[in-house]
């Protein structure tokens, strides 16, 4: 078993699953196991899931989430499971490896080199030398969200809802996971919004001080996405929801935390 899982979300991903691709990884690479959770399909993704897992049952698995509960839900549920394995690492990429699997080392490295870091984002940064492919619309759209966002968590986060994601398996990361997400969209805005909340008046480090933005090498957007431009009125909804919820200052004479 190796030291890292990485938790692959699913719905309806018959038809796009890069099953080669996932193939290819585990004959080659060491460093991380795969757990698939198929969020409810309607389609035949769970028994591509199960054919993927027979393939090598040591470095696939899968959970069958019934009925359809949502890609949070989705990924906190995997997330327990991979920390109840008493995995190093754990993490999340998008089911579509619109980011490759070759960043999963790139990730597990920056927690390897730095102990006081507890989170890794990826980022989606256009850089000379990288190669990072996004439709114009998703791109301007995300670019407004992560500004909102950023001032919402009154942290410099550059980009919170990129799909590839590494986090120690630190108490205090497993208990981010604990409780379902109020919100759908943006559970990775929430995922932050908890840290901050989780260290507020505590002799802890500060959030901004144990998140690390990796910038990718690769990301280009897949044909197929299930969000749309109407999804980022609802997230402004959502990341009102988190900033009542976890990020409102405490009452005077409360305590923090």
């Amino acid at each position: 078993m190796a030291e890292t899982t990485i938790v692959i979300p699913c719905f309806d991903e018959a038809e796009r699953l890069p099953v080669d691709a996932f193939v290819d990884y585990v004959r080659t690479n060491s460093d991380a196991d795969f757990l698939f959770v198929n969020d409810g399909s309607r389609d035949s993704t769970l028994d591509v899931l199960r054919q993927l897992e027979a393939r090598d049952p040591t470095r696939f698995a899968v959970l069958d989430q019934q009925p359809n509960r949502g890609k949070a839900e989705a990924v906190r549920l995997g997330m327990n499971k991979a920390f109840e394995c008493g995995v190093r690492y754990a993490g999340y990429f998008d089911a579509d490896l619109a980011a490759p699997l070759s960043e999963i080392s790139r990730l597990i490295s920056v927690l390897d080199q730095r102990p006081a870091c507890e989170i890794v984002l990826g980022a989606r940064v256009q850089l000379l030398g990288r190669q990072i492919r996004r439709r114009k619309w998703r791109h301007y759209l995300g670019r407004v969200f992560a500004t909102v966002a950023s001032e919402s968590l009154n942290l410099a986060v550059y980009d919170t809802q990129c799909g590839a994601k590494l986090f120690r398996a630190s108490p205090g990361t497993q208990a981010l996971f604990s409780e379902p997400f109020i919100t759908t969209w943006i559970f990775d805005v929430e995922i932050i919004a908890r840290l901050i909340a989780a260290r507020r008046g505590s002799d802890l480090a500060p959030a901004g001080d144990v998140i690390y933005e990796l910038p990718l090498d690769t990301w280009i957007d897949v044909a197929g996405s299930k969000l749309g431009p109407a999804d980022f009125l609802r997230s402004i909804w959502e990341l009102w929801q988190l900033r009542r919820r976890y990020l409102a200052a405490p009452a005077a004479g409360s305590r923090a935390g």
